[in-house]
This record gives C-alpha cells, sequence and structure tokens, in this order.
C-alpha cells in the first residue's frame, strides 16, 4: 500500500486539513481534491473511486468527507482499514465535526496522521498508541521534574533557615553593643550582618516586587553633549538629502492632521431608531484556465435598535434570489413564521429584541462551483516573447445589478526585473517595487462599465504573474436579499427604518 495523502475537505472539494506523504506540490493536491466531489457517483454504496492515475478511498462525516489518496495498485481492504482508524482519530481531537473545529484542530490531527502513516505506509498502532504518542507522556520526565522541585523547596527552605541565624546575629551584637560581625566580602570592604541579612530576607520575600531605579542627579552646569529631541541643522540637513533622493517625508504632527482631517470628512451613517446592517463575504478560487473551483458566500443581517420602544417589531424580509441559498435564522427567531410569510419575528411575541447591541437575526450561504454564477471573471493570459512576456488581463462583470467599488486586482511580477512596459490599459495602476507586484486600480465596475482590459510587458516567465488576486467593496449585495418594511407587533403600524449594505472580499483567487 502507497498512501499519497489524507485529507479532511467539504463536500465542495476545498480542502480544510490534508497531509501529503510524499513529494507533491499544493496545487496538485487541491486540484486532486477539487476534481473529487465530481468522480462520485451518488447512486451507487461504493466508498472510493478511480481516475487514471490515483484512487480515492472516502467516507463521509456529516458535512465533510475524509479523503485516502492512494496508488491504483494499493491494496483495498489495507485502504479500507487505514480509512477507518483516520475516521476515528477525528472525533478523538474534535467536538463537532464542522470546518472551524477542524480548523482549529489541525495541528493536533496533522499529528496523529503521521503516527498512522509514515512515508506512505502504514503503521501497526491502534487509537491508545496513537494518543500515547501525540501526547509524549514520559515517566522519565515526570520523576526529572519532581526531583528538580524537591530541590528548589529544600534551597529556599535553606536560604530562610540562613536568613533567620543573620538576623538573629544582628540582635544579639546590638543587645550586647557591640558591632555587628561581617560575612564575606571583597578586601577590607566587608558587609555587615545586618545589610546581609536584609538584603536575603528582601530577596526571598519581596521578589515579586518591581525595582525602581533612582534617577540620576541632573548636572546644574551647562553641558554641550548632545540632547535628545533637539531639532539641529543636521537632522534638517538629513531630511533635505533624503528629499532630494525622491523619499516622503511625514512628519507625526502632519499625519496625526491628516487622519484627523479624514475622520471630520468622512460621512456619517444616518441611523435610524432601528438599523439594519447587511453584510456579505465571499471566497472565490479559480483556475488560470477557466474553471471555478470553489466559491462560498456568506451573508448575515444584523439588527440593531436604540429606542426599547420599537423592541417589539418584525422584519418584513424580500428573497429575490435564485441561485440556491441556503437560509437560517436566529434560534429565538420564528422560523414558521419567516418560512410561510418572510417575517422575522420573535418565537414569543411578547418579548422584546435586546437594545444598543448587534443581533445577528438571518444569516445565508452559498456555496457553488458554477461558473455563471461567479460576479467577476479575470482572464489572464501570459504569452512568452523574444525577450519576455506580453500579458493580457481582462475583468467582465456577470452580474449586471452589482456595482463594484475601489476594485483592485493583484498581479504578481518577477523579483529584479524593473517596471513593467504598460501598453493599453483602462482604469490605472500602480507598480510596487518592493513587493513586486502591479496593481490594476478601477474605481467603478457596472453594468455601464462591465469589461475592460490591460497589456503590458515584462521579462519573466508566464507562472511567475500567478495568482491574480482581486478585492473590491460594494453597497449592493450578491444576493438579493432585502429588508423592504418594519412593523410593530401590534397594530402593524410602520416603522422608520435605515440599512447599511456591504459586499467584501475575504478571499477571491485566480491559481
Amino acid at each position: 500500500m502507497v498512501l499519497l495523502a489524507a485529507a479532511v475537505c467539504t463536500k465542495a472539494g476545498k480542502a480544510i486539513v490534508s497531509r501529503q506523504f510524499v513529494e507533491m506540490t499544493r496545487t496538485r493536491i487541491e486540484g486532486l481534491l477539487a476534481a473529487f466531489p465530481k468522480l462520485m457517483n451518488t447512486g451507487k454504496q461504493h466508498t472510493f473511486v478511480e481516475t487514471e492515475s490515483v484512487r480515492y478511498v472516502y467516507q463521509p462525516m456529516e458535512k465533510l468527507y475524509m479523503v485516502l489518496i492512494t496508488t491504483k495498485n494499493s491494496n483495498i481492504l489495507e485502504d479500507l482499514e487505514t480509512l477507518r482508524l483516520f475516521s476515528r482519530v477525528i472525533p478523538e481531537y474534535c467536538r463537532a465535526l464542522e470546518e472551524n473545529e477542524i480548523s482549529e484542530h489541525c495541528f493536533d490531527l496533522i499529528f496523529a496522521f503521521d503516527e498512522i502513516v509514515a512515508l506512505g505506509y502504514r503503521e501497526n498502532v491502534n487509537l491508545a498508541q496513537i494518543r500515547t504518542f501525540t501526547e509524549m507522556d514520559s515517566h522519565e520526565e515526570k520523576v526529572f521534574r519532581a526531583v528538580r522541585e524537591t530541590q528548589e523547596r529544600e534551597a529556599k527552605a535553606e536560604m530562610r533557615r540562613k536568613a533567620k541565624e543573620l538576623q538573629q546575629a544582628r540582635r544579639d551584637a546590638e543587645r550586647q553593643g557591640k558591632k555587628a560581625p561581617g560575612f564575606g566580602g571583597f578586601g577590607s570592604s566587608a558587609v555587615s550582618g545586618g545589610s546581609t541579612a536584609t538584603m536575603i530576607t528582601e530577596t526571598i520575600i519581596e521578589t515579586d516586587k518591581p525595582k525602581v531605579a533612582p534617577a540620576p542627579a541632573r548636572p546644574s552646569g551647562p553641558s554641550k553633549a548632545l540632547k535628545l529631541g533637539a531639532k539641529g541643522k543636521e537632522v534638517d540637513n538629513f531630511v533635505d538629502k533624503l528629499k532630494s533622493e525622491g523619499e516622503t517625508i511625514i512628519s507625526s504632527n502632519m499625519s496625526k492632521r491628516s487622519s484627523e482631517a479624514t475622520k471630520v470628512h468622512a460621512p456619517p451613517i444616518n441611523m435610524e431608531s432601528v438599523h439594519m446592517k447587511i453584510e456579505e463575504k465571499i471566497t472565490l478560487t479559480c483556475g488560470r484556465d477557466g474553471g471555478l473551483q470553489n466559491m462560498e458566500l456568506h451573508g448575515m443581517i444584523m439588527l440593531r435598535i436604540s429606542d426599547d420602544k420599537f423592541g417589539r417589531i418584525r422584519l418584513h424580509v424580500e428573497n429575490e434570489d435564485k441561485k440556491g441559498v441556503q437560509l437560517q435564522t436566529h434560534p429565538n427567531v420564528d422560523k414558521k413564521l419567516f418560512t410561510a410569510e418572510s417575517l422575522i419575528g420573535l418565537k414569543n411575541p411578547e418579548k422584546s429584541f435586546p437594545v444598543n447591541s448587534d443581533v445577528g437575526v438571518l444569516k445565508w450561504r452559498l456555496q457553488t462551483t458554477e461558473e455563471s454564477f461567479i460576479p467577476l471573471t479575470i482572464n489572464c493570459w501570459p504569452s512568452e516573447s523574444g525577450n519576455g512576456c506580453d500579458v493580457n488581463i481582462e475583468y467582465e462583470l456577470q452580474e449586471d445589478n452589482l456595482e463594484l467599488n475601489d476594485v483592485v486586482i493583484t498581479i504578481p511580477l518577477p523579483s529584479g526585473v524593473g517596471a513593467p512596459v504598460i501598453g493599453e490599459i483602462d482604469g490605472e495602476y500602480r507598480h510596487d517595487s518592493r513587493r513586486n507586484t502591479l496593481e490594476w486600480c478601477l474605481p467603478v465596475i457596472d453594468a455601464k462599465n462591465k469589461s475592460g482590459s490591460l497589456e503590458f510587458s515584462i521579462a519573466g516567465q508566464p507562472n511567475d504573474f500567478f495568482p491574480v488576486q482581486v478585492s473590491f467593496i460594494s453597497k449592493k449585495n450578491y444576493c438579493n436579499i432585502q429588508v423592504t418594511k418594519v412593523t410593530q407587533v401590534d397594530g402593524n403600524s410602520p416603522v422608520r427604518f435605515s440599512t447599511e449594505t456591504t459586499f467584501l472580499v475575504d478571499k477571491y483567487e485566480i491559481l
């Protein structure tokens, strides 16, 4: 049996934890896992599927899959036995079989996976041995720590006894009117017994007190030494040299004033007593040759009530989504009312929503590999030329109802080859020589400006210009879910409300 990799992935093929036991690139393992859901036959009861090169052995675990990738000539019976052991290991470290829980204990799972398989071959271990090996419980270490703690306690007790003897000797000397005997010392400068006793006592009893250094005496006479904070001609000359070399110098006062000006000029949000924040975040991964590997979108409606007289209300939700979004209401929200009439209200109509706190009342989720659902397609086409690469990159907005603002398409560049030569461009660009990136900046992409292109030339290979990353922000949400009306529970009288909609990018990559 030769086991290539073991992974916990979602039903869409997104890897949560993956451990490779042979030399494999990240792109290779992500491609294998992305192709895995497309190969399964839902009508059959098999727990394995084969391609021309590898075999997938899998076991469903609620919303996830435990997948082993092996060679085709491996023993299927041993593969299934190994798969069962992998599946039993996961509940040992994770309380729930969910993506967040798996990600939180990913290192514990990887360590356990390494105990099961070494260099692609199954180790003869069981679940109890795996737990012992990963905990690395050592009897010799416990004995060593116990001995060391005993020695430390004995040393502290001896120090206290010596300190008491020194204090007693000092008191006896003071009663008899004799000079306190000296203990130790260098040359003729012996330390008195009283001071020694005091030092040892302070060391034992007051070890936790912070030591405050005495302030040095400041000379009253004039001094020609350099002073911190003094603005001399040397500083001005240094700043002038930096400015002449093209460096931008911003003083702390100027930066503080600019930040204050930004705060002043920021447009305030007109918030009513009932305010809703609708936020969506998208995570998308595409292949450079086309094809959507994974797209996941999470949305939520947050309700904030600032006046307690509007606590007993209902939200009228208009859902015009046609993409198959999965909706989920808060546990305290009446689910039957929402399903029947698209109204968000509490199960107990006599209760009120919390005041002056953000409450998530409705959330939704969309996960797909359908290419037509991509909001903004990016096509990056590098082609080799005689003295480098000619790169053509274009975008196209597929969702006409969206309006994307502050769009930045970041293309990595080879290091040490200088700035790119820009040909045709729609919009603006920025070249970051420190990070070796080219940022294509577009203020607005909407139905009137739904496509554009950029051409540039630079030395390098086609693989140097990936992954391409995209970021944007929008005031229109992707899934057409809105709150159209808010009414009181008693009397159904309308209530004024305000809405803030945001559509953000969590990760948007073309690999």
